[in-house]
């Protein structure tokens, strides 16, 4: 299924990662990966708006109170004050940042943290592979080691209950559905949801969309596909882009659907941008950091 996608911001980013809508501001937040900033643009005019950051950033979550975002940076966890542009360290990096960074931050429905950590050597370091645990935040626990590891932790998002996350193990083709307290905050039995045939891509950044279908951007093939809740594929969506790596509903009735990319640093064309499209479907937003 084609349908009409549009360019939203020209961004020429080299890995552009972690679309969320601010419904409050009718804007979207995203980031750079690795040339390392949190953005937002506005649905309407287009203005961007730029915090730099000093490391390579994984992904980020809004605050309940709008103020502020909590950044997965390589040098640590740090809440970014949106008005001052200050940061404020909130935890060391539970990993050697010579070879390990965030990579996947988004809150689940009670407004917990998560982070997930991929093995991504800094450049001129020699080391073997070694997966990164999952972990969880609150400002009274700290960061909490989960027993769930993968190379690289992708597409995190919620069932309409909150009874089971959906996590993509990129490096490894697959997508497992993890049962989850909700009350707890806590991971347990885990099964086989959906594979990605190795020669199409990896899956990347998920969503769940208001009818409960997981949605995957199929990094390096060029596609987007919806997954019905048993697992099955229901519809894709193909991209005048060949590296789509998350996507977030956004609009006033969340009727759109926001999508980044990678360029990895190649200048062809519209690769790194961001874009906006229609699913037929309506979404979610996605649920912002609580602190208490």
């Amino acid at each position: 299924m084609h349908e009409r996608v549009e360019l939203f911001v020209d961004a020429q980013a080299i890995v552009g990662e972690c679309p969320v809508w601010d419904a409050q501001n009718d804007a979207l937040f995203w980031i750079d990966v690795k040339a390392p900033a949190l953005y937002r643009t506005e649905a309407g005019g287009g203005a961007t708006l730029t915090w730099p950051l000093p490391s390579d950033v994984g992904g980020f979550a809004l605050t309940a109170d709008g103020g502020s975002a909590i950044v997965g940076l390589r040098s640590g966890l740090f809440r970014l004050d949106l008005n001052s542009k200050a940061l404020d360290k909130l935890a060391d990096p539970p990993f050697d940042p010579r070879t390990h960074r965030f990579n996947e931050v988004d809150c689940d429905p009670a407004g917990r943290l998560w982070l997930g950590v991929m093995f991504e050597p800094e450049p001129h370091v020699q080391a073997e592979p070694q997966p990164g645990a999952i972990y969880s935040f609150t400002p009274s626990t700290g960061l909490i080691a989960h027993a769930d590891y993968a190379f690289t932790p992708n597409g995190f998002a919620w069932s309409l209950d909150a009874r089971a996350v959906y996590i993509a193990h990129s490096k490894e083709g697959r997508i497992e559905a993890v049962e989850f307290d909700p009350e707890l905050g806590a991971l347990s039995r885990r099964r086989p949801f959906a594979r990605i045939e190795h020669d199409l891509g990896v899956p990347d950044g998920g969503a769940v969309d208001a009818e409960g279908f997981y949605w995957s951007a199929i990094h390096g093939g060029g596609v987007i596909r919806r997954y019905s809740p048993d697992g099955r594929i229901d519809r894709e969506l193909f991209l005048p882009v060949k590296n789509p790596t998350m996507l977030a509903f956004g609009g006033s009735k969340l009727e759109h659907m926001y999508l980044t990319s990678a360029s990895h640093g190649r200048s062809e064309k519209p690769e790194g941008s961001v874009f906006r499209l229609s699913a037929g479907v309506r979404g979610r937003l996605r649920p912002r950091f609580r602190s208490a």
